[in-house]
């Protein structure tokens, strides 16, 4: 199977996602997070440092718990909901108006 290719906003996403995650982590070590939220450092290495810049929606929710955030939070500092170019595509309404 072929993943698609991320595109330079998913990547910036990710990266913004990593570095609310570890900013949020302040001096707690990395294994200590990943142990309480369920999952090996590695993973958490990759989310924070942008190798894995599109985590599964569980896994983001695990972290987030772990570090005191709220998903509301987390969605509006990242912008997870969708990209900025999106809102034309989800409303027909926007490119009638041309």
């Amino acid at each position: 199977m072929v993943r698609t290719p991320l595109t330079p906003w998913e990547r910036e996403r990710g990266e913004r996602l990593g570095a609310l995650l570890r900013a949020a982590r302040g001096e707690r070590s990395m294994v200590e997070v990943a142990a309480a939220a369920g999952l090996s450092a590695e993973t958490l290495r990759k989310i924070e440092t942008g190798r894995a810049p599109t985590p599964a929606f569980f896994t983001v929710a695990a972290l987030v718990g772990t570090l005191g955030l709220s998903l509301d939070e987390v969605a509006a500092l990242v912008e997870l909901a969708a990209p900025p170019t999106a809102g034309s595509a989800a409303g027909a309404s926007g490119g009638a108006a041309a």
